[in-house]
């Protein structure tokens, strides 16, 4: 505290002496040049500018992987937080810390910034939990202009929490987040949880967990805005990026995506909006799914203004979906059975229904409210694809999806067979090269046609 006293002095003796000089108006062509080359003036300078630095290790934190180093990291936090002058807070290299449930509260007076140079872990003991919310890990919330780098590890040590629900790293309410040069291993579950968050700066970040652990997420951002993840790796065992209810002005560039279920665009099942997404320069490998948007069936709102462009696909499953019939539960959902057919199901009835669906068009299907899907666009889409359906709009009766565009999108058989189109009230249109074979509603660029209730396009390609 007598630093930051003295700081404050420094300050005001520096204004004082400023202002004296201009009053007494020495400070005329090279005089004012000159009085700040005195060494009183540098030194002041200096301490003016001086970031407040700060390590664990001074808190009594250990760095040993077995001794609780929780409290260490709320002290050093809370002492950073309350700093008026921007504050490091050090994670040294080379020293592992055993981390618990923590918060990271805001608002902090001043910039703070988390160097990760080691490895911060998880409890391995799920009980450690008990009474606490099992969501919450590394908990940031209400922190403006906070940075996270280093190149040091976040561990979640998951493989205790697989069969459950939580979270590693949660940041609500914060804004001008930065997050980068990080390695983030085996998360509780979803790795990075971006909600209600506003000027987001994700990048050089890797993520890694097994392909069979469930809902591994790597990043969801939900209802934020002004998010950017670029140049980054992931490879888990749920959504590589997920985008979720009331979250606009997004853009994931220079991503790979490797194992897991790809992209995807996901509202809620209650009112959402998602606009203004841009999804360029991306490669996924080996997962379920590729480019997917999919809404809850009786939801309401709107997906609209989303980009995804100069994607490659190597060996995924189902590379381009749009789907209004999403159903995860397992009870059928409002339009099922009897309703439009849904792509690749969720858990229990809904899965088993897609066959049939797929093999009989329905004879009548009951209308339901529905998550508004139009102006999407997929350019410059190449690949293959594991399974013979490349491309799915499954669409809604009462709200079809509108304004779907095609260009140069070219899926290949991975195993040399034949790749389809399927169509269901979707209405769009193609230009250039694309493969497989468009639905008739997307043949010709000028004219949209609608699809013949109870009639479904598959078209193949060879």
């Amino acid at each position: 505290m007598r630093n930051l006293r003295g700081s404050s002095s420094l300050k005001r003796c520096f204004v004082f002496i400023v202002w004296w000089t201009l009053c007494a108006g020495l400070a005329k062509g090279e005089l004012l040049e000159e009085l700040f080359q005195l060494p009183l003036f540098q030194h002041i300078s200096a301490q003016i500018g001086r970031k407040h630095v700060l390590s664990v290790d001074g808190f009594g934190a250990k760095g040993d992987g077995i001794i609780d180093d929780t409290q260490a990291f709320r002290d050093a936090w809370s002492v950073a937080c309350s700093s008026p002058s921007q504050s490091i807070v050090e994670i040294p290299a080379g020293n592992t810390y055993l981390v618990g449930p923590i918060d990271f509260a805001g608002p902090c007076k001043s910039k703070v910034t988390l160097k990760v140079y080691g490895s911060i872990v998880a409890p391995k003991d799920p009980g450690i939990w008990d009474g606490l919310n099992p969501r919450k890990w590394l908990y940031f919330h209400s922190v403006k202009h906070l940075t996270i780098d280093g190149g040091g590890v976040i561990n979640g040590m998951g493989e205790e929490w697989w069969s459950r629900s939580c979270k590693a790293i949660t940041f609500h309410k914060c804004n001008n987040l930065n997050l980068k040069n990080l390695v983030m291993l085996d998360s509780q579950q979803m790795h990075i949880a971006f909600t209600n968050c506003e000027e987001v700066r994700a990048s050089n970040l890797k993520v890694n967990a097994p392909a069979s652990s469930p809902n591994t997420d790597a990043i969801l951002i939900s209802s934020s805005t002004e998010v950017t993840v670029i140049n980054s790796m992931i490879s888990t065992g749920d959504d590589c990026i997920s985008i979720v209810g009331n979250s606009s002005n997004i853009e994931v560039r220079n991503v790979s995506c490797i194992a897991g279920h790809g992209i995807s665009l996901d509202p809620a099942h209650a009112l959402s909006k998602v606009e203004h997404v841009l999804i360029q320069k991306v490669s996924l490998s080996h997962t379920k799914n590729g480019l997917q948007v999919q809404t809850w069936q009786g939801g309401s709102g709107y997906v609209q203004h989303i980009k995804f462009q100069f994607v490659q696909m190597e060996n995924v499953s189902h590379p381009i979906i749009i789907d209004q019939y999403y159903c995860d539960s397992s009870h059928s959902c409002a339009n099922q059975p009897g309703g439009a057919p849904h792509p690749t199901g969720g858990a229990g009835g809904c899965l088993s229904l897609r066959l049939s669906l797929v093999l009989s068009a329905p004879q009548t299907t009951r209308k339901t409210s529905a998550v508004r899907v139009k102006n999407i666009s997929f350019t410059h889409i190449k690949g293959s694809s594991a399974t013979e359906e490349a491309i799915r709009f499954s669409c809604s009766e009462s709200f079809p999806c509108k304004e779907i565009e095609l260009e140069d999108v070219q899926l290949s058989s991975s195993s040399g067979g034949i790749t389809t189109m399927f169509c269901w009230n979707a209405r769009g249109s193609t230009e250039g090269r694309v493969y497989p074979l468009p639905c008739p509603s997307f043949v010709d660029s000028v004219i949209e046609q609608k699809s013949i209730p109870g009639v479904i396009s598959y078209w193949k390609s060879s």
